[in-house]
């Protein structure tokens, strides 16, 4: 708890993200990471693993630009470090351990923006020298606090919401990498699926590159005999898939 106090209260955020809420979702996050590591490994390694493979065979590697870049823990940044001239890691918090990170990468800049509005992605990721484009578990994450804001004065919100984010990613001329989780599957101590919920809102994906599960909140984390179970999609060439799905998104 003290901790987590020391991050509210330190974290260099703007008044306005605070007051939305993404300083606390972001602590929260950062103490939850800590107290899954061992349950998120196989999930990180497998994020970390599509976003080295949307490296390989770019004709040029300039700039990359990492929309969603958080605690880092499923961004390979010592790769990304290496091989690109210019790094930008985007997202509306930066916690300190991010910081920590990045502290002796000259060529990596952070950059405090707030990805749910109209053209955010154009604003932070279009430019003729951006060659690799990341968006890092960060789709599902969208809606929340606007959909929690909205409450049921905007059905609609968070499908509008994701379909945007994604309707700008294609309109990106870069190579694109998309991971994201898809659906929450809540199971209980004998397996069995007690719930589930779309995370996206309704919007269908074309078929990924990989999928696999991430154990995201175990045995005693939520609930003492309840676990939660994402379902993750990732890409490593999200314009290359997008065909596959018949046309958009």
């Amino acid at each position: 708890m003290l901790l987590d106090l020391f991050h509210l209260l330190t974290t260099p955020v703007p008044w306005s993200h605070r007051r939305r809420g993404y300083l606390r979702e972001s602590v929260l996050l950062l103490s939850r990471s800590r107290r899954c590591r061992a349950a998120w490994t196989p999930h990180l390694a497998q994020a970390r693993a599509v976003i080295t493979q949307a490296c390989e065979g770019l004709a040029r590697r300039r700039t990359v630009v990492v929309l969603g870049s958080g605690l880092l823990d499923d961004v390979p940044l010592d790769c990304l470090a290496a091989r690109f001239a210019d790094v930008r890691l985007v997202d509306a918090v930066h916690p300190w351990p991010t910081r920590w990170m990045v502290r002796t990468k000259s060529n990596v800049t952070l950059v405090t923006a707030d990805l749910t509005g109209p053209g955010a992605v154009l604003v932070h990721a279009a430019g003729p020298e951006v060659d690799l484009v990341i968006s890092a578990n960060l789709l599902s994450q969208l809606p929340i606090l606007p959909v929690d804001e909205a409450g049921a004065t905007e059905p609609s919100l968070g499908r509008d919401i994701v379909r945007r984010h994604l309707d700008e990613l294609t309109r990106l001329s870069a190579r694109v990498c998309l991971v994201t989780d898809v659906e929450q599957i809540e199971e209980d101590r004998d397996g069995r699926v007690t719930d589930r919920l779309d995370l996206l809102h309704g919007v269908l994906l074309p078929v990924p590159d990989r999928i696999w599960t991430w154990d995201l909140a175990p045995f005693g984390e939520s609930a003492r005999h309840r676990r939660l179970i994402h379902r993750v999609h990732g890409y490593a060439d999200w314009h290359a898939a997008v065909p596959r799905a018949g046309g958009g998104p």
